[in-house]
């Protein structure tokens, strides 16, 4: 038997609201805007929180001298599709590489890494 169940899941940034309305385009979702703490509560899925951070420094990605704190695999059934519009929503790819894999790496507007990952 398990202890405790997950939450949330909250990521440090800059601008809540911002990164919150980010990723409710991503994945959808109903946004709870409580200022410095915002919910994006995720159909059918445990919440992304958004904790205001002023002194927020991004991951580096990748980095060996730097640990990039976590990452989000997001799944997609088009990954070409899916790719165009993170990067039109302001996404940034953080790997160019192979484009054969079943998954893209990007940042997201406050720097931090997730993964775009074939279904």
């Amino acid at each position: 038997m398990s202890v405790a169940k997950v939450g949330s899941v909250v990521l440090d940034c800059p601008d809540p609201r911002a990164l919150a309305g980010f990723y409710a385009e991503v994945v959808g979702g109903t946004i709870v805007d409580e200022g410095d703490w915002v919910d994006l509560r995720v159909p059918g899925g445990s919440t992304l929180a958004f904790q205001a951070a002023p002194g927020h420094v991004p991951p580096r990605w990748p980095a060996p001298d730097h640990s990039q704190q976590f990452h989000l695999d997001l799944t997609v059934e088009d990954l070409d599709a899916a790719e165009k519009e993170v990067l039109a929503l302001g996404a940034k790819p953080l790997e160019t590489g192979d484009r054969s894999r079943t998954f893209r790496v990007y940042a997201d507007p406050a720097g931090h890494p997730f993964c775009l990952c074939a279904c």
